[in-house]
């Protein structure tokens, strides 16, 4: 593992870094040709086939299962937040998460419910990005990614890292690991449901979603890494859907 971070640092200090003449701030896209293109492509899939399973799952599913998944999925992920927070040398994010994943496993029903939440214990996620934003790394270009949409070079080296850092996933049975795989599936497919029009406002209502797409995702992120002020942060139903 050891080596694995190593190589996926190494790999990050290679991340495409703007010029000296790049407005600091502005978002740095030189692989905007072929991010549209995938962007066009992950437009299609949504409307095809992500849209319409949505929407489908939000009619047929009740609200209150809908969400006892989503809480089910988001308490497996508790042990990672933790162990990036590890790598981050936060120890009070460290106990946040391995304390709401002891209480809503056992007083949650394994995690159907936020018990945790309850006692004042508020969810903290973290994951390998932000770890990579704390060891220094830089943002990178912005990418668009098939099937997983907005992201950087340092947030993309990251979601590969986080394939490997659930503890979960080495002690637990297969059939287990299937469960929370699925869960996790469902919660997103929840999700994009239950903001459907906020969702669908951006991609086929906006005069360039890509755009859209993109500040959104990039001003948010830096927004929960701590980059910028208060103002820096678009709520997604704030989002001019007519241009900039």
């Amino acid at each position: 593992m050891a080596v694995f971070l190593t190589g996926t640092v190494l790999a990050v200090a290679g991340c495409t870094v703007p010029g000296p003449n790049h407005p600091a701030g502005e978002i740095f896209d030189p692989y905007e040709d072929g991010n549209r293109k995938t962007h066009e492509m992950n437009r299609a899939l949504d409307r095809a086939l992500v849209r319409p399973a949505a929407k489908g799952y939000v009619a047929v599913v009740p609200e209150g299962i809908a969400i006892s998944v989503g809480h089910f999925a988001e308490n497996l992920g508790e042990p990672s937040s933790a162990v990036n927070h590890l790598m981050q040398e936060d120890g009070a994010g460290v106990a946040r998460n391995l304390t709401r994943f002891v209480i809503n496993v056992t007083l949650g029903f394994g995690g159907l419910f936020d018990a945790a939440s309850d006692f004042g214990i508020y969810p903290d996620d973290s994951d390998f990005g932000e770890t990579l934003h704390v060891w220094g790394a830089p943002e990178g270009a912005y990418v668009e990614l098939p099937v997983l949409g907005p992201s950087n070079e340092r947030d993309a080296t990251g979601k590969v890292v986080d394939l490997f850092t659930n503890p979960l996933s080495y002690v637990l049975p297969s059939r287990e690991r299937n469960i929370g795989k699925v869960a996790e599936v469902a919660a997103k497919v929840g999700d994009r449901g239950r903001y459907a029009d906020i969702v669908d406002s951006i991609l086929y209502e906006s005069a360039d979603s890509y755009a859209q797409g993109r500040l959104l995702y990039t001003q948010n992120r830096r927004h929960e890494l701590g980059m910028n002020t208060e103002e820096s942060y678009i709520a997604p139903e704030d989002v001019n859907t007519e241009g900039f």
